[in-house]
């Protein structure tokens, strides 16, 4: 049974509704569009027990997400890890640390697995037979290792100067991959206009108020995880801004349908310097962005002009968050810190909101005592180009026991051991 009841505009003083189609945006006053549900429907059929007894995958809340019929795509995406991150909380003198790990996602290690996984289930309903996407890297290897399991034909439009790991992460499967002269801001104009022309599913366009609705599992999962209760603090990476809105309202949807009592969640931005108008708007105490250009090893959350920017911004405030952003020195240290405490190897954009919540934790805007989830995205072994001239020289030596002994000595010297 479905429980969606249509689609609205997001725009505070219109909320004009439509009826499930694969459009995004508001004809009469151009605001985004989103998913609408019958919660009081839901409440009443949903609950926690009935949750628990279904499969470890996103699909455990079905209800709150905007499919009319059974999901025929990424039926086994989902339920990834949230680790209680001992040796992080040490290093950064905080009490209560956890890590929501999508770089184990499936199939493609990031949380886009769970986005796509809704957006090509709902193309598939809408009887479309090509999907399509603008991607800074993550996006593109999701719907096209999907693409390929669903028996759609795909076409990927990704910045030509993409990392290497990216390409070959969608190149691999074998669908058309475009790559097109300039950042991710002229390729997603640029799918907009090819989106007018050709009646395929753009995911992140004509399917976006479904696709976005992907990522409220992440915040369910982080919830039921923690024993039906929210988090007091999680700070996420914000590239277009939509996550950050969703994690917020999957919170305040568990609470809406009786899942958990009044929650108080703060929730937090993180971007790279070289591409943070969110962040720079909400530290200037401004409700609308500036566009960017981006400038940063954060490929994969380098979007100069985002797309749910205003909605972001609107969440981080009404949640009583804050935004930050990291400079490329300190996301590689970032990367660093938390493979070094927890042996995690996240991308760039995980190593962002580390680093973030480093500075939110020094700043007071995370008190020490309160629990806090970080948000890691995505797979370092996609965007190793970022880390590999900071790590430590490694010794050659010959294959002689004497020569590692003469090593041994060296290195305990070094470390005063």
């Amino acid at each position: 049974m479905s429980y969606v009841t249509g689609l609205k505009c997001r725009e505070a003083d219109c909320h004009e509704e439509y009826p499930n189609q694969p459009i995004h945006i508001c004809e009469y006053c151009f605001g985004k569009l989103e998913v609408a549900y019958d919660y009081e429907a839901i409440g009443g059929a949903l609950s926690r027990k009935l949750i628990e007894r279904r499969a470890p995958n996103m699909w455990r809340y079905r209800e709150l997400l905007p499919l009319d019929e059974e999901p025929t795509v990424g039926c086994d995406v989902g339920f990834t890890p949230l680790l209680r991150a001992r040796n992080l909380e040490r290093a950064l003198g905080h009490s209560e640390v956890y890590v929501k790990n999508d770089a184990v996602n499936y199939p493609t290690l990031s949380f886009k697995d769970r986005v796509v996984s809704v957006a090509l289930s709902k193309a598939r309903e809408f009887g479309f037979d090509t999907v399509a996407c603008a991607t800074t890297g993550n996006l593109g290897n999701s719907v096209a290792a999907q693409a390929v399991q669903a028996g759609l034909r795909c076409f990927i439009f990704m910045p030509a100067d993409l990392e290497a790991g990216k390409i070959v992460g969608t190149s691999i499967y074998g669908v058309n991959v475009v790559g097109i002269s300039g950042n991710y801001d002229a390729v997603n104009r640029f799918c907009t206009e090819v989106a007018d022309r050709y009646p395929w599913a753009f995911v992140n366009i004509n399917l976006r108020p479904y696709y976005a609705e992907g990522s409220k599992a992440f915040g369910f999962e982080i919830v039921e995880q923690l024993g039906w209760r929210a988090p007091q603090h999680v700070v996420a990476p914000m590239a277009g801004g939509s996550l950050i809105t969703k994690i917020d309202k999957a919170i305040r949807e568990l609470a809406r349908v009786g899942l958990i009592g009044e929650a108080h969640t703060r929730v937090h931005g993180a971007q790279a310097t070289g591409c943070s108008p969110i962040t720079a708007a909400v530290k200037a105490g401004e409700e609308l962005f500036t566009p960017q250009r981006p400038d940063t090893i954060a490929r994969s959350i380098a979007i100069g002009n985002p797309a749910d920017g205003f909605y972001a911004i609107d969440t981080i405030r009404h949640s009583g968050g804050w935004a930050e952003d990291v400079t490329d020195e300190e996301l590689v240290e970032g990367i660093r810190l938390l493979a070094e405490t927890e042996g995690i190897f996240t991308e760039t954009a995980g190593g962002v909101t580390v680093g973030v919540t480093k500075k939110l934790i020094e700043q007071g805007h995370i008190p020490a005592d309160e629990s806090v989830v970080i948000s890691i995205t995505g797979n370092g072994l996609k965007t190793q180009e970022a880390v590999v001239d900071h790590l430590r020289e490694r010794p050659i030596i010959e294959a002689e026991a004497d020569a590692f002994d003469e090593l041994l000595e060296a290195l305990c010297a070094l470390v005063g051991a």
